[in-house]
């Protein structure tokens, strides 16, 4: 410390921002003139002062490029200090929950030696499916759509067409097994082509909910055993991210019943299984 009570080169951490703050202003001070100087050096300048000024400019780059170092070396202070103290850490918590939707796809095919013939007996087979499963619909519980159609040809061993096969769906989906399975156990132009199981929205949101409260908790008590490991006596929490995902997708049964004489009026025997929704907390925490 000087005898006027400013801070010298001896006083080590304290003169280095008091540096860092001249070096710059004295970098912008030499941008600005050695733009001035360029503008000089090839509007108002004859060949040989030209060269001249040339070798006082490379100079003073020189000079600059050393500051630039020396500025480099200098701590920054503030927002540019690098961070201690800071511990990187995730939790995750699962809950499993029964599956509550209910998938079934019904398909049947049909071929012939003329395209408009096969199309309209699909479109024949659909229609009366359609009719029966409309009977029982009822919004949330059995919900009744189409499903995929196709129509190609077949061809010969000399590449012409040789007919034409054709395909169509109708899907049956909701919360209400008993009156979907029964529903189509009596449609008898389609036949049953796979079961798929899955979670609502609505049961999804309910146990995401159970879920992330009992990560976030997990979070903050690692967090404390972290912070009281290192020595500290707490934390502040600096940044935090939540992601959550259902590990139980729709899983498709393919059944065995293609033949029309296997359909029946009777239900379709199902059993849905699990879901589990996982949920993961993730962030850094401030020490204290």
């Amino acid at each position: 410390m000087r005898a006027n009570g400013r801070p010298g080169p001896s006083d080590g951490n304290l003169w280095r921002p008091m540096l860092t703050c001249r070096t710059l202003k004295a970098a912008y001070r030499f941008a600005g003139g050695a733009a001035c100087f360029a503008r000089q050096l090839f509007f108002n300048s004859t060949e040989s002062d030209a060269l001249k000024k040339a070798t006082h400019l490379f100079a003073a780059c020189a000079l600059l490029v050393a500051s630039t170092g020396l500025f480099a070396q200098n701590q920054l202070p503030g927002p540019f200090a690098p961070l201690q103290n800071v511990a990187q850490l995730s939790a995750s918590a699962a809950v499993e929950v029964q599956q509550d939707l209910l998938s079934i796809a019904m398909t049947t095919t049909r071929d012939g030696s003329d395209a408009a013939t096969v199309q309209n007996q699909l479109k024949l087979a659909l229609e009366a499916a359609l009719a029966e499963a409309r009977k029982t619909a009822q919004p949330g519980l059995m919900d009744v759509r189409t499903g995929n159609f196709s129509l190609y040809p077949r061809h010969g061993k000399d590449g012409k067409i040789s007919g034409w096969q054709g395909s169509t769906e109708m899907v049956l989906e909701g919360r209400d097994f008993a009156r979907i399975t029964a529903a189509a156990g009596k449609v008898q132009t389609l036949n049953l082509g796979n079961v798929g199981f899955a979670l609502s929205r609505e049961a999804r949101a309910r146990v995401e909910g159970d879920a992330q409260a009992q990560a976030i908790e997990r979070f903050k008590a690692k967090a404390g055993e972290i912070a009281r490991g290192f020595g500290f006596s707490g934390y502040t929490l600096r940044e935090v991210a939540i992601n959550a995902n259902d590990q139980g997708p729709i899983r498709p049964r393919m059944m065995a019943m293609e033949a029309k004489a296997a359909m029946s009026d009777s239900a379709i025997p199902v059993e849905a299984g699990k879901s589990t929704v996982l949920v993961n907390v993730s962030g850094s925490v401030q020490m204290k």
